[in-house]
């Protein structure tokens, strides 16, 4: 089976894993602040938080900014469910803005329409979470403009993006944004096993965020309620919870990070070759917006099924069969039946539908070899003439 996504391990990564299990520290220790700077130096933001996991730093993300009951967080319904349920988290409420029908990330126009039509309502939202779907970047200079108009604040959704750029500037610079967040799952670009990444140039929002990631506790004599009793003091100012990433994980993310720029390239490599190669089938491939270099995270066609005899899930079981591991991102987030439940139905973002109906992740990650990609063709290929 040639899977859509993969980890590469080598012998540096295992390395620096044992170092760290021969140390001192397998938790919190000297391995996480120095996977911290590497975000830094990479992306350009002046703060960034490692946690347990990309779902993790949105949640901290929200709490920062003060989401609430009462509040509204908009994101796409073309996501993972995780870039919607952390405004739940926080008790706040979730509305959905359709998607660009090229790009597949939210769409600036529909959210300007929507954004109108809330500010007569008394109803904008508080976070838009933009999500660079696949790793291709937002049209984050326009989503800006609407920000400073309509008072929102936004974090960027980039778990498929770190690599990537915006504009010639690196994603996660947060230059138009308040905070970025990366995932350092296994199939993500590079990986901490499990783990996220909360970035900002906010210095408040970084110490709130730090101060939620574990467990709403401080050392800092300068905001406790009285004097420490005692160098052991310390106390708990907030309600948090346990999102942090543990020294083993960013040793490994550490070492994963030399590569970064590799792994992209490659990625760019293969992604270039499959719309060469897929030209001639009844598919449509990913297109590129111009103000973007993307992460090349996933790799996703749109079957033209007015010109094939199949369904979607019969190219996609076939496929299986032959040993291709294709998958599928995603399922639109308001179709769920936890989100149906809040009266969100089929028909409210037509776009997002649209992709789902005919959507196929192929296989994408930086080990593929070419003759990996011809299997991956050559089974495609043999799917759409049945």
């Amino acid at each position: 089976m040639i899977p859509y996504g993969r980890q590469d391990i080598t012998q540096a990564d295992i390395d620096a894993v044992a170092e760290v299990l021969r140390s001192d520290f397998l938790t919190q220790g000297p391995m996480v602040p120095r996977f911290e700077e590497a975000l830094v130096e990479c992306t350009g933001a002046k703060f960034a938080l490692a946690a347990n996991s990309a779902t993790s730093a949105l949640h901290i993300a929200c709490l920062a900014m003060g989401l609430g009951a009462g509040d509204w967080l908009w994101t796409t319904p073309l996501t993972f469910v995780a870039s919607a349920n952390c405004a739940l988290y926080c008790g706040a409420r979730v509305d959905f803005v359709d998607v660009d029908p090229r790009t597949y990330n939210l769409s600036p126009a529909e959210l300007e329409r929507k954004l109108m039509r809330a500010a007569r309502e008394g109803a904008l939202p508080k976070i838009v979470v933009l999500v660079h779907l696949t790793g291709q970047p937002c049209a984050m200079a326009e989503f800006h403009e609407l920000a400073k108009r309509y008072g929102f604040r936004i974090i960027e959704d980039a778990s498929h993006a770190i690599g990537g750029r915006y504009r010639g500037e690196p994603i996660g610079n947060c230059r138009y944004s308040d905070v970025t967040v990366f995932s350092f799952h296994p199939v993500k670009i590079v990986t901490t096993a499990e783990g996220g990444a909360a970035l900002t140039n906010n210095k408040e929002l970084a110490d709130r965020m730090a101060l939620f990631r574990s467990h709403g506790i401080t050392r800092d004599p300068a905001v406790m309620t009285h004097e420490p009793d005692g160098p052991w003091y310390y106390q708990q100012v907030d309600l948090g919870y346990n999102y942090r990433m543990t020294d083993l994980q960013a040793a490994l993310g550490l070492s994963q990070m030399a590569r970064l720029n590799e792994y992209v390239a490659r990625r760019h490599v293969l992604a270039n070759r499959y719309d060469k190669l897929l030209a001639h089938l009844p598919v449509l491939t990913p297109w590129q917006h111009p103000d973007g270099y993307s992460g090349q995270h996933l790799y996703v066609i749109r079957l033209g099924l007015n010109k094939i005899s199949k369904s979607r899930r019969a190219v996609f079981e076939g496929l299986r069969a032959r040993g291709i591991g294709v998958n599928l991102h995603y399922i639109p987030v308001h179709t769920q039946p936890y989100y149906s439940r809040m009266g969100f139905r089929e028909g409210d973002f037509p776009e997002a539908e649209r992709y789902y109906r005919e959507a196929i992740t192929l296989p994408i990650y930086p080990t593929m070899t070419e003759t990996q990609q011809d299997e991956v063709v050559a089974a495609l290929t043999a799917e759409l003439a049945t």
